[in-house]
Formats: structure tokens, sequence, C-alpha cells
């Protein structure tokens, strides 16, 4: 008997007789079926429309409330309602319109001339050695230098016009630019490179189609902190020897002790940091479709 058990085992499965217990179940082996089933999300979640405004409105929403029940008070920080029934007189008189012109103006220049020569320097140091060797020094000290300790100097040599604004702004741009530029264009993986050797590409051809890819996030980074800087930078140059542009306006009224008005020009330079924020997003968002990151 016992030398046919194997034989039976061999011609296929055994048959139940009445009585008999069946065979236990083959161990089941715990594989990705079983995980697929209690995986987790560790991903941030999916993004709603205009989520970005959430955290501001809700800020109005506490600041509002606050002022209704009694907690701020007006001499030190003016209400909602106060503070819109001054912006709507500003507008009225074209107060506001004036110098938030000129403040867009100071910004805008600042911001275009900082980001081209951020982007150039970035360029000539990460593609050529000598270039870093001249350029990154340099650079790196006036990223440890603040541009307002640098003020005396710049009023010393260009006065107290347009010019010296602008290029306080543009040199705060220009450092953020460069940082996050040549961070990115110095981590490109030296197989595109030698790649690109290998396809003899000209120099033209491997800034377009290996350096300006690889670089491009590091560029958008930059260009975020730029705008940022721009905005920062104009409060400082528009509270000193300023005579118009939104940071003159709030300097007036803090020596009239006019917390609306201040606050009037704080909601400005938000509004217009938050926007040109949202807009550089976008424009990223956009160019760079092509990446699978955890903003989505």
């Amino acid at each position: 008997m016992t030398d046919l058990l194997p034989s039976a085992r061999s011609r296929g499965p055994a048959v139940l007789t009445k009585g008999a217990a069946p065979p236990a179940a083959p161990p089941q082996e715990s594989g990705p079926a079983v995980a697929r089933g209690t995986r987790r999300r560790l991903g941030p979640g999916r993004s709603l429309p205009f989520g970005r405004l959430i955290g501001p409105a809700l800020l109005i929403a506490l600041w509002w409330a606050a002022s209704a029940s009694g907690y701020l008070d007006p001499r030190i920080l003016s209400g909602p309602g106060s503070v819109i029934s001054t912006a709507s007189d500003l507008v009225a008189t074209g107060r506001l319109q004036d110098n938030v012109l000129i403040s867009l103006q100071r910004a805008g220049l600042g911001l275009f001339f900082g980001v081209v020569s951020g982007v150039i320097l970035a360029v000539a140091a990460g593609l050529s050695r000598s270039g870093e060797y001249l350029i990154d020094g340099p650079l790196q000290i006036k990223r440890a230098i603040p541009s307002l300790a640098m003020l005396p100097l710049l009023i010393l040599w260009l006065g107290i016009g347009e010019e010296m604004k602008v290029t306080v702004i543009a040199l705060g741009v220009a450092v953020s630019m460069y940082i996050n530029t040549f961070a990115f264009l110095t981590s490109i993986d030296s197989r595109y490179v030698e790649l690109a050797e290998g396809l003899d590409l000209s120099r033209a051809q491997f800034i377009r189609k290996v350096v300006v890819p690889g670089s491009l996030p590091g560029f958008f980074v930059g260009l975020r902190l730029g705008v940022t800087s721009s905005w920062v930078g104009l409060i400082v140059v528009e509270q000193i020897n300023a005579t118009s542009g939104i940071g003159y306006m709030m300097f007036q009224a803090q020596l009239y002790a006019q917390s609306d008005v201040i606050i009037v020009g704080l909601v400005a330079y938000g509004i217009f940091g938050f926007a040109s924020d949202a807009a550089v997003r976008a424009i990223e968002r956009r160019a760079l479709s092509w990446r699978r990151t955890l903003a989505g």
C-alpha cells in the first residue's frame, strides 16, 4: 500500500471519501495583492481649484471677527471696514492708482534686469570653469550681504533717483536667480553631457537640448524667489528718500498715525505678491508639465 501512495499522488488530486478530512489548503503567499488592498496614501491628496485662497480668506475672517468683537483697538489696527472705506477714498482721489503704477514700474524693471543678469551669470559660471572661478565667489559674497547694507554706497554712487531704486531691486533678484539656476545647471547628470558629445552636438544645440531642460526647474524656483525679492526690495527703497510709491504713502501715513492707510499699502503689497507668485506657478506648471511631482 505504501508503494502506491506516490503513484496516486502523481496521478492527480486525491478523491475525497466519506468521513475523510479535506486536505489542508496550501499556505497563501503574502504578495503585492495583499499589500495593494491595504495600501495607504502618502501623497498630499487632490488639489482644489483656488485652494490657495483658503488661507488668506481665513486670515481676513479672523481679522474681521476680532475687529467686530472689540478685541482690536482701532488706534493700533484698523478694522476691515475702515480699511475698505479708506481704500475707496484713495481710489476716488487717484492717489492709490498713481502710487501703485510707480511701484509696479520700479518692481517690474528691477525684476527684468535681475532675471536677465542672473541667468546670464549662471550660464556663464555653469558651463565654464574659468567663469565659475570668476563669478561664483563674488556672488556668494553678495548673497551674504543684505541689500539694505549696500544702500549707503549705492546712494553715493547713483544718488537717490530711480536708478538707485531699480538697482537695489535688481541686485536681490539677480542673486536669487543665479543661485538656483546655477545649482540645477551644475547638477545635470554627466551622462547627458557625454551623450551630447557622442552625438557631436554644437554648443548652441547642447544648451538648447540639455542645459535648458535640465536647469528649467531651478530657473522657476529662482524666479519665484526673485519675485518675492523684488517686492521686499521695493518696500525698502520706497521708504528711504522716496517721493512716490506705495512705500512712500505708507511712510507718510506713519507720521500722522493713519493705520488704515498703512494697512491699505500692506494689502496692496500682499495682493501683488500673491498674484505674481500665482502667475509664476501657472507658467511653471505649463512649462514643466512633463514632470510628475507631489505638487501635481
